[in-house]
C-alpha cells in the first residue's frame, strides 16, 4: 500500500478544517477568502462525519470541512479522521484546525488505520490513498511505527491459510527478528514431543505443515521481562468436532492472536521500549487426517497436568497451555497472551469489546485508563474460581472445554493452570471487523495493543521479586 503519510508539507498541500458542531461559524468566519467564497452557499452543518469538499475554477479541492459532532457523541475522537483518508480525492493534504480535545498523534494514527486496504490478491493493483503532511506534532516516527504494526497484523489475519501456513507464520516472526534485531528460535515438529510440548503437538500433528513453537528475544537482561504468548492457529476446522461451513468460512484468522502478539512486539521494539521481551508463537494447523488427536484422548502438558479432550474445536487454549507453561518458567515480570479464543466473547460483548482477564488486579485500572485515553477498548472480565467445576475430568486432571456456561471465563481459568504465579493478562480477542468501521475495514483487525503499548511505555510493568535466567 503507497504511503498514506509525508513529512514535509508543499505549497499546494489542502487545508483540512475538522469542526464540532457547535463551532461552525467561528470556523466559516476564519476560513481564507477563496474557501470562504466557495463554502458560502453550501449548508454545513459539522455532524458526525460530514464532509465537505470545497473546489476551486479547476474543480481540484482547495480545502476541506469535516463534521467532528457534538464532542458529548464523540466516542472515538481523533480516530475519526479515518473516514478522512477513504472519502478524500487522491491529494496532499495538511490538518489547519481540530477540535481542542483531539490530539496531534491520535490524529494520523486514525488517518493511518483508515487508510488501510488488503490488496495482496486484487487485479487492480495498488490503491492510492490520499496523503497526509505529518509535523512533529503528530510524533510521525511513532505513529509510523504504530500503524505499520498494526496493518502487518491485519495484513496476516488477512491472507489465507493457503499462503499463511504454520511455515509462513514462522516466516513473519523470523522477519520481525531481523528487522529488530533480535534473536528467534524454534522447536517444530516432532522435536515438540522431544522437549516437551506435548499439547502443541497434538493439535497440529494431522497438518501436512508441522505444528511449531517459535520464539524470540529482544532487549536488555536488565530491563522488566514482559512474555507475549500467541494463539497461531492458521486454519481451524473444529478437528474431528468439525466445525459447520459457516463457521469454517473465516477461520483463517484463528492465528489472530499470534498477529497481536507480533504486532505489540514490532511496536515495542520500534520503540527501543526498556522491556526484555520473549515472544512465544504456538503455531499449528487444527486439521483432519487419520492422526488428528480425538475427542475423549487424554493429552499431557508441559506443565505435568493431564487433559482430557472434551472437544477438538477448543484446540487454542492447549497449544497456549504449553507455550505459557514455557514463559512462566522464565520468571517474567508481566506476560500477556491474546488468542481467538471463545465465541462466548463475541456473544457477551461483541466482536470489537475484547475482554481481559488477569490475576494482578492492580494493573486493571492503568491499563483501562490507556485503552479509555487511546480509545482501544477492553473490557475487564472476572476469573470466577467457582467456574473451575465446570472443567473437571474424573479421569484426568481437567477437560478442554467447559460446556455451554462462561465459556470465555472458563477457557481463561484453563489458561490460568499453566502460569503459576507469573503475573499475567489474557485478552480473547476476535481479530476480526464484521463490516467497515470508521477506521478499520472488514476483515482482520488488531485491538487491544495499542493501548497495552502506551501502558507498557508508561511504565506499567513493575519488577518482581523472583529472580529468572531470561
Amino acid at each position: 500500500m503507497r504511503d498514506c503519510f509525508v513529512d514535509s508539507r508543499p505549497g499546494d498541500a489542502v487545508p483540512i478544517y475538522i469542526v464540532r458542531s457547535g463551532d461552525v461559524d467561528f470556523v466559516r468566519s476564519i476560513l481564507p477568502d477563496n474557501l470562504q467564497r466557495a463554502a458560502s452557499s453550501r449548508d454545513f452543518k459539522a455532524k458526525a462525519g460530514e464532509l465537505l469538499i470545497l473546489r476551486g475554477e479547476s474543480g481540484l479541492p482547495i480545502g476541506v470541512l469535516f463534521g467532528a459532532g457534538a464532542m458529548a457523541d464523540d466516542a472515538i475522537n481523533a480516530l475519526q479522521t479515518g473516514q478522512l483518508a477513504r472519502r478524500l480525492p487522491k491529494a496532499i493534504y495538511m490538518v489547519a484546525v481540530k477540535p481542542d480535545d483531539w490530539e496531534w498523534p491520535l490524529l494520523a494514527i486514525g488517518w493511518g488505520l483508515g487508510a488501510y486496504k488488503f490488496n495482496r490478491y486484487l487485479k487492480t493493483g495498488e490503491e492510492v490513498s490520499p496523503q497526509l503532511v505529518l509535523t512533529d506534532m503528530h510524533e510521525p516516527q511513532e505513529s509510523r511505527a504504530i500503524i505499520s504494526a498494526i496493518n502487518n497484523g491485519r495484513d496476516l489475519i488477512n491472507t489465507p491459510a493457503g499462503d499463511m501456513g504454520p511455515q509462513a507464520l514462522h516466516a513473519e516472526v523470523l522477519a520481525l527478528a531481523s528487522r529488530h534485531g533480535a534473536q528467534a528460535s524454534a522447536v517444530i515438529g516432532d522435536d515438540l514431543l522431544t522437549e516437551n510440548y506435548p499439547m502443541i503437538h497434538a493439535v497440529g500433528r494431522a497438518a501436512h505443515e508441522a505444528p511449531r513453537l517459535v520464539e524470540l528475544t529482544w532487549g536488555d537482561e536488565t530491563h522488566p521481562k514482559l512474555t507475549l504468548v500467541g494463539k497461531g492457529i492458521t486454519f481451524d476446522t473444529g478437528g474431528l468436532n468439525i466445525k459447520s461451513a459457516a463457521g469454517a468460512r473465516i477461520m483463517k484468522k484463528d492465528m489472530g492472536g499470534a498477529a497481536h502478539a507480533i504486532a505489540l512486539a514490532d511496536m515495542i521494539m520500534a520503540a527501543n521500549l526498556p522491556v526484555r521481551l520473549h515472544v512465544l508463537i504456538a503455531i499449528a494447523e487444527n486439521a483432519i487426517s487419520a492422526g488428528a488427536y480425538r475427542p475423549g484422548d487424554i493429552l499431557p502438558s508441559r506443565a505435568g497436568l493431564t487433559v482430557e479432550i472434551d472437544n477438538t474445536d477448543a484446540e487454542g487454549r492447549l497449544v497456549l497451555g504449553d507455550a505459557l507453561t514455557k514463559g512462566a518458567e522464565r520468571h517474567p515480570d508481566m506476560m500477556i497472551d491474546f488468542a481467538t479464543l471463545t465465541g462466548a466473547a463475541r456473544v457477551a460483548l461483541g466482536p470489537t469489546l475484547p475482554p481481559y482477564f488477569t490475576n494482578r488486579p492492580q494493573y486493571v485500572d492503568g491499563v483501562m485508563k490507556q485503552a479509555a485515553s487511546h480509545f482501544d477498548p477492553v473490557w475487564h472480565m472476572p476469573l470466577w474460581e467457582p467456574y473451575h467445576k465446570y472443567l473437571s475430568s474424573p479421569i484426568a486432571d481437567m477437560k478442554n472445554s467447559g460446556g455451554s456456561f462462561a465459556g470465555s471465563v472458563t477457557a481463561a481459568l484453563f489458561l490460568s493452570k499453566f502460569i503459576k504465579d507469573t503475573p499475567w493478562m489474557h485478552f480473547d480477542v476476535y481479530g476480526w471487523n464484521p463490516a467497515d468501521t470508521k477506521f478499520g475495514r472488514a476483515g482482520g483487525e488488531i485491538f487491544a495493543v495499542r493501548a497495552l503499548y502506551r501502558w507498557i511505555k508508561d511504565g506499567g510493568i513493575t519488577r518482581r521479586d523472583l529472580e529468572g535466567d531470561f
